[in-house]
């Protein structure tokens, strides 16, 4: 949260004191320069992200100002620079010897911004092979295209970029040119949903693995998810795919196509909260165990932690001892009121964790240390 305009931040100061973090980084980002001149004269910290989003934002003006005031920069400034489009900061950054590395040309290929590449490259600006895959996966084929032929190397994450993106065009052109691809091209196209690139990838040898369904289960793409089990790939961890991404639908389909599950379906939606599919699969014959317990305790998932207690899903110490962790105290309550079993390890992880409340309750209620 920001009060960014300035009558509003006498405001926000006094509600949130001169050293919240952010506020001069908003300030910048947006562009609101006597809002940052007020916060600075009242005592708000800045750091090198003021100047990476003044840069980012294209505020020149702001930037030129934080430096002479002493705000400190990185390589992030000239990343921003590049990300956000803004040639005339990225070079006046170099000009002030602002350091700067591959990720400068990694955030222009990204962006599109292929004026800026050329100009860091022409610069001395080092590149690497994620400048090509960052212009595969956004579909900048002309760049792609100059950034190869001026050395900049491919991989196999080149491929697996396009394939994300849905970019079949720049897929086909990579492997005429000689880039590797492995079975994250598989993957990237069930992660974009992009069937015709996953089909076509598959007509012409790019290997896939269990990956590929997990990703297409995990982003809701049934129709290639129906497709690449149909044509014969492994499918083993699907349902945990549909499970951590709340996919309902794909998670029944799955079990009507008889597709496999264990325990770590149930503890993964406990961990992702869920409680739908946590229902269906407990409903439908899916084991669990110890781990679905602790994972909704980690992650204060208190009603999924009832569900799974109430219809005799298994607990033990760990639960308790990593609710402490996790700084988790009504999950903790619950576990221990319900009967679920602690020992030295509950107190220790909250003293370790920090958790000095949690460590007082444990202590109040008898825990052993």
């Amino acid at each position: 949260m920001f009060a960014l305009l300035l009558h509003d931040m006498d405001i926000f100061l006094a509600f949130n004191g001169p050293g919240v973090k952010g506020t001069c980084e908003g300030a910048a980002e947006s562009g609101h320069f006597e809002s940052l001149k007020y916060a600075k004269e009242n005592g708000c910290p800045w750091d090198e992200a003021t100047c990476r989003r003044a840069a980012e934002g294209g505020h020149l003006h702001i930037l030129k100002w934080a430096r002479e005031k002493g705000c400190p920069w990185d390589r992030f400034t000239c990343h921003g620079a590049a990300e956000g489009g803004h040639l005339h900061i990225l070079k006046w950054a170099h000009e002030k010897d602002c350091p700067w590395d591959t990720s400068t040309c990694s955030a222009a290929a990204r962006g599109g911004h292929f004026c800026i590449l050329k100009w860091a490259c022409e610069n001395g600006c080092p590149w690497d092979a994620s400048t090509c895959s960052n212009a595969a996966a956004c579909g900048h084929l002309d760049m792609l295209q100059w950034a190869h032929e001026n050395g900049c190397p491919l991989n196999v994450w080149t491929c697996a970029g396009a394939a994300n993106g849905g970019h079949l065009d720049i897929l086909k052109w990579a492997r005429e040119h000689g880039c590797p691809w492995d079975s994250q091209t598989c993957d990237g196209a069930a992660v974009g949903g992009h069937l015709e690139i996953l089909k076509w990838a598959r007509e012409n040898g790019c290997p896939w693995d269990d990956w590929t369904c997990w990703y297409a289960a995990y982003r809701g793409h049934l129709e290639v998810l129906e497709w690449a089990i149909e044509n014969g790939c492994p499918s083993n961890t699907s349902t945990n795919g549909a499970a951590k991404g709340g996919r309902l639908e794909i998670l029944k389909w799955l079990k009507e196509n008889e597709c496999p599950w264990d325990e770590t379906t149930c503890s993964t939606a406990a961990w992702w909260g869920e409680m739908e599919i946590l229902i269906y699969a407990h409903e439908n014959g899916c084991p669990w165990n110890e781990e679905t317990c602790e994972k909704a305790a980690e992650m204060g998932r208190l009603e999924i932690l009832k569900y799974a207690h109430e219809n005799g899903c298994p607990w033990d110490a760990n639960t308790c001892s990593i609710a402490a962790g996790w700084g988790q105290l009504e999950t903790l309550k619950y576990a221990h009121e319900n009967g679920c079993p602690w020992d030295g390890r509950t107190c220790r992880a909250a003293k370790e964790s920090g958790h000095e409340e949690i460590l007082q309750w444990a202590r109040e209620n008898g825990c052993p240390e």
